[in-house]
Formats: structure tokens, sequence, C-alpha cells
């Protein structure tokens, strides 16, 4: 397995595992349109030429940065296909000067797993909650925030 940097020949298979979980009510839905303008911020894992997983990070502030869209392929749920693509989001935060990261779960456990903290989601930014005005559980969120110091 190998972890890059996303490139537009990916946008296909990232919308398509971003939706599979989006469909589960487990991750934000996000558009073919929005993936190609993010694409900069996302990473893949592949085998084989198949992407498996992708992740992006979104840079909030100075010192502050976003772990979205961690989506793995269900059938390699488990496979370290996650773990590899939060090593990559960290070493790319680390490379940016950018000093704590956090993510908004419904799995926090599997980022505990990883060094990340669950915190309070009020001590987070306004910035942060943009996302939240295109969900459809804004009257009634149930992610968890985690956060890690790099």
């Amino acid at each position: 397995m190998n972890v890059r940097k996303a490139t537009v020949g990916d946008v296909r298979a990232i919308y398509a595992l971003i939706s599979s979980h989006a469909e589960l009510e487990r991750m934000l839905f996000r558009s073919m349109a929005d993936i190609y303008e993010n694409l900069q911020s996302f990473a893949v894992v592949e085998r084989d030429n198949r992407v498996l997983g992708c992740c992006a990070l979104q840079v909030i502030w100075s010192d502050l940065a976003e772990i979205k869209s961690l989506a793995v392929n269900q059938a390699d749920i488990g496979s370290g296909i996650g773990k590899m693509l939060i090593a990559q989001a960290l070493e790319q935060a680390r490379q940016l000067g950018i000093n704590r990261v956090f993510a908004l779960t419904l799995e926090p456990e599997f980022f505990e797993k990883l060094g990340f903290d669950v915190i309070d989601k009020s001590t987070l930014p306004m910035k942060v909650w943009s996302d939240c005005a295109r969900c459809p559980k804004q009257q009634h969120c149930d992610e968890i925030a985690v956060a890690r110091n790099i």
C-alpha cells in the first residue's frame, strides 16, 4: 500500500468513498465540485492502482488544522489504512508548522488509539462550524471532537 497526495484522477474514487460513508450518516457528503476545489488537501492510500482510502487536512488558522473526510473502503476497514492516512496528515501539519490537529468524529476510540484526546467542541473556533450549515444533523450533532498536539 502506498500513501500519496491525491490527483485529479482520484476524484471519482474519493467521491465514491465519501459518498458510501455519507449514505450511512458516518460523515458529511462532499460533491465532486467540492473535492476538485479542495483536492490539494487530500491524500489517498492506493494498492494496485486502486484507491482504498482518503483523508483531507484543512488549515483553519496558524496553529490549527482539521482532519476531514477520512474514509476507507468498507472491505479494507481494520487493515491500517486509516492509521496511514492520519500519520500522513500529521506529517503534513508538521511540515506546515501547525502544532495542533483536530477532527470531528463518530469514532473517537480510533483517534484516541493514535494519541488524540476527546475535547469539548465549544473550545474550537467558530470558523470550524462552517460545515455545520450543510449538515442534516445540525440541530442534534452527535460528532465528538478530538485533538492532538504535534
